[in-house]
């Protein structure tokens, strides 16, 4: 049950509809973008904090959750563009961005594009440079290794099964990801619960955003990059013991230094850059550590 004090609504823009919440709020914009494959109901429990200071509003990208799923319109340009035209919608002409995972392109090419409406740029384990993810690809020893396949009719069974083969989506699983699975999922005709993004989609999104090189080095904003260091390992139970320690050794290896690789990167051509990491730390900081992801971003929104 969805209990997070927001409006629910949908605004027309480029074509196609796109859905929003919002908190309400009085001040500066503040606008929530979430990563791939979750809707702007993720951040229900996180944004409504900043509520006494910002007008709050969170954005569903086309393809995602209770937005419009067409065909087309995936790559860069077209993702950067409906997030302005929504800003026009709402009558927002300047806005804090803050965008996890994914939405670090939106928040490059946004900001690349539209400097002065850009009031300040905050990522969420975001700040990656993803044309350096294909050696993560090349180099993982588990490419071919998929969980096992299953069906569901239930979303009970679809959340257990999720927990089961994401162990590091169940350390932080409440009541928060059941009403997030609500918008994402849907019945197929079949009766089966199944991911309203297609594969279709999905690939789309991934071949048009991984090629892309950030454009950090034109940010003029104030920026906050946290990043969740990349060295508390969880692996599924289906891996067989040999799997987990080839699992182990290449995110040791390669995953943490390409991390480590990217975040020096960005702290090079961002030198304006407030950049804050947390050891240990989950890719959904702003749930996992929500208190301290607050705690930095209220510090860093209110600074003069």
């Amino acid at each position: 049950m969805d209990t997070s004090p927001h409006k629910s609504d949908f605004v027309n823009v480029n074509g196609i509809r796109l859905h929003y919440l919002d908190w309400g709020g009085e001040g500066p914009a503040l606008v929530f973008l979430a990563g791939m494959g979750c809707s702007a109901h993720i951040f229900d429990k996180f944004a409504p904090r900043f509520t006494d200071n910002f007008r709050v509003v969170a954005l569903t990208r086309r393809g995602h959750g209770d937005s419009d799923y067409p065909e087309t319109g995936y790559d860069v340009d077209t993702l950067t563009e409906d997030v302005r035209q929504f800003m026009d919608a709402l009558g927002i002409d300047k806005a804090i961005l803050a965008g996890h995972s994914m939405a670090n392109v939106e928040l490059c090419h946004f900001s690349a594009l539209y400097p002065a409406r850009v009031l300040r740029l905050i990522f969420l384990d975001a700040a990656y440079d993803r044309t350096k993810f294909k050696v993560l690809r090349e180099k993982n020893p588990l490419t071919d290794v998929q969980p096992p396949q299953e069906d569901h009719f239930t979303i009970e069974s679809y959340i257990a099964y999720t927990k089961r083969v994401r162990p590091d989506l169940a350390e932080i699983w409440s009541d928060l990801w059941d009403e997030e699975t609500l918008h994402s999922v849907m019945k197929s005709p079949e009766g089966k619960v199944v991911d309203k993004m297609s594969d279709k989609i999905g690939n789309a999104l991934l071949g048009n955003l991984g090629p892309y090189s950030p454009e950090d080095s034109k940010i003029q904003a104030p920026v906050l990059s946290i990043y969740s260091i990349w060295d508390d390992y969880r692996f599924p139970d289906y891996l067989t013991e040999e799997q987990k320690v080839l699992s182990l050794e290449f995110a040791k290896t390669v995953r943490l230094p390409i991390q480590r690789e990217c975040i020096e990167q960005f702290r090079r051509d961002v030198p304006h850059a407030k950049i804050v990491e947390i050891p240990q730390g989950h890719h959904y900081c702003f749930i996992k550590h929500a208190d301290f992801v607050f705690d930095q971003m209220r510090k860093f929104l209110l600074e003069q």
